[in-house]
């Protein structure tokens, strides 16, 4: 039997049976491969994520990787058994910031798969057939199951639009933090720093293309053209900008806890930063990672540890809270 996982309130989960829902004109029926967990799952579960960007009883799942198994009336068939991943935001597609591209900040409000509407944490999902982008028919679906948190790191990526002989920084070594790197090498940097409070995530951040690492108590230089924050710890938005050349750019996509150290807003106008901020991926940061996957230059797999059953959900969710530096990308297989 099919099953999904029910969050009914925090801290409170069931494995229920699942019955695929037939799509309606404009959905597509996808059959899910693998469902991987972040810390907004885990925000979730434990009932600290922000008021509005969650609603009870939830099945999770925000990045999923599958294979259409039907579509309804005005999606062409020929999407039938394509493989797919898709975007999050369930936006609106009639507000300014719609027809601007910028899906994420949909005036109609905030509706996101695996938030507020139903996730991938089930044998099937059923969404509007416009939020899919189709992968290559040898597409590793396992590795095409992080390409959601990729889409966050890409549109950071569109926003530094670093240029090739700059000299660029990642602060963050964790899943945000490999992805920025990648989206980085891919823009020949005359250099690729990456900072972090991990020693042994060195060589890892050096086989996706660093030329330099190093921890954040130790001296950091500050003569960088380009900075992607990822950590969203206390203090990384600080020790990002420290990296920064005059007239740098900043792109912060970390969310911290309250009480962040916040960047001093003197040094952002005496040193003229151009700071940007990211929050979900829009359409245009979907469209190039799946192009910038399906031509290889993107490699998702590295970060995978654990791959479990949908019934072990209570286990994933504590390996991802666990700091066990060997955890790294959990997925869930329906």
């Amino acid at each position: 039997m099919s099953t999904a996982v029910v969050v009914e309130a925090p801290g409170e989960h069931r494995l229920v049976p699942h019955e695929p829902r037939d799509p309606a004109p404009g959905e597509a029926l996808v059959r899910v491969h693998a469902a991987g967990i972040c810390g907004s799952d885990r925000e979730v579960y434990q009932g600290n994520r922000p008021e509005g960007y969650v609603r009870y009883p939830l099945t999770p799942g925000h990045e999923w990787s599958g294979t259409v198994e039907r579509v309804g009336a005005g999606v062409p068939q020929s999407l039938t058994g394509r493989r797919v991943v898709g975007e999050g935001f369930r936006n609106c597609q009639v507000c300014d910031r719609c027809h601007a591209g910028e899906t994420t900040l949909c005036a109609a409000g905030y509706e996101e798969t695996g938030f507020t509407q139903p996730g991938a944490m089930a044998a099937t999902l059923t969404l509007p057939a416009r939020l899919l982008h189709v992968l290559p028919d040898d597409a590793d679906l396992s590795a095409a199951a992080l390409l959601e948190p990729a889409a966050c790191v890409a549109a950071a990526a569109l926003k530094a639009n670093a240029v090739p002989g700059e000299r660029v920084a990642v602060v963050g070594t964790g899943t945000l933090g490999m992805f920025a790197v990648q989206f980085l090498r891919a823009a020949s940097p005359a250099e690729l720093l990456v900072v972090g409070t991990r020693g042994d995530r060195e060589a890892l951040s050096r086989r996706f293309g660093a030329t330099g690492f190093r921890t954040k108590d130790g001296p950091l230089p500050g003569d960088f053209d380009v900075v992607i924050e990822t950590a969203g710890s206390a203090d990384a938005a600080r020790t990002a900008a420290s990296l920064l050349r005059r007239g740098g750019r900043l792109v912060l996509t970390g969310i911290p806890a309250p009480g962040a150290d916040g960047l001093d807003p003197t040094d952002l106008v005496v040193r003229q930063l151009e700071v940007h901020t990211v929050f979900g991926a829009p359409p245009d940061a979907w469209a190039h990672t799946v192009r910038v996957f399906a031509a290889g230059l993107l490699d998702p797999l590295p970060l995978v540890t654990h791959e479990l059953p949908l019934a072990r959900f209570p286990e994933a969710i504590e390996l991802v809270g666990s700091g066990d530096p060997e955890v790294g990308k959990v997925l869930l297989r329906p």
